[in-house]
């Protein structure tokens, strides 16, 4: 057997209950990572992952909250520390999305939360977990096609999406010298719970090649892998894009 990819490192998710993050975690466990995940409201699925990475001989620890809450994210680093002893790789993948067919219906209540979960919670998160972070480790943070792209039901979604991109090229800049990586991955269409919670959208046939069907979560994982090992050491600052063919040019 090979050397595991991920060995003896700490890991921190959120949104790791379900979808692109739920697979992340049982991957990295997978590789020898231990795993925390910092999840919103749904319980259950949080255990069900947890219980998952345990089976797999890792430890797990999960925490409820919301990462646009600056005492929290403070808080729950602590926690994180004094159980695993510290965090090694960083995952920002925690979102959320209210499509809205015209900038007229767009509620501004809907928005303040689009923008606090998906970019304003990945910095203050991100601020938490820095001075913990040390040479060799990794902060990856998921942004989406729709940042290249836009996308006409998401105008929010897209905008965060887009300051996510700019937001990792612009830590990648200032952790160099720190011999920290900071890198994005940007999903194409991808079958998930939150997709179909929010478009209706039902998983597409397995059967269909990859480029003609959604991806599965644990196809996009594969590149969150790649980043947060050794085999991405000369690269920072940097977006990839499983996306199934979609040129974004980006």
């Amino acid at each position: 057997m090979g050397k595991l990819k991920l060995e003896s490192k700490s890991v921190l998710i959120t949104g790791a209950d379900s979808g692109i993050g739920k697979a992340v975690a049982l991957l990295f466990a997978e590789e020898g990572a231990d795993v925390a995940i910092i999840y919103h409201s749904d319980r259950e699925r949080a255990e069900e992952a947890k219980t998952q990475i345990e089976n797999l001989g890792k430890r797990s620890a999960i925490f409820q909250g919301d990462v646009g809450d600056a005492a929290f994210c403070e808080e729950t680093v602590k926690k994180i520390q004094s159980e695993f002893g510290g965090i090694d790789i960083l995952v920002n993948n925690a979102g959320t999305q209210f499509p809205s067919e015209s900038i007229e219906d767009l509620e501004e209540e809907n928005i303040r939360t689009t923008f606090n979960s998906n970019i304003i919670g990945m910095i203050l998160l991100t601020k938490a977990v820095y001075p913990l972070l040390k040479q060799g480790s990794v902060i990856i943070n998921t942004t989406s096609a729709t940042a290249y792209q836009g996308h006409a039901e998401l105008l929010d979604y897209s905008a965060t999406k887009g300051a996510i991109v700019s937001f990792t090229r612009s830590l990648a800049l200032q952790s160099k010298p720190k011999g920290i990586r900071v890198n994005a991955v940007a999903p194409g269409p991808v079958a998930t719970p939150l997709t179909k919670e929010t478009f209706g959208d039902e998983e597409d046939d397995p059967d269909k090649p990859p480029f003609e069907r959604k991806a599965t979560p644990e196809e996009v994982a594969a590149s969150f892998l790649f980043l947060a090992s050794d085999d991405s050491v000369q690269i920072t600052g940097q977006v990839l894009h499983p996306n199934g063919g979609l040129v974004v040019n980006g």
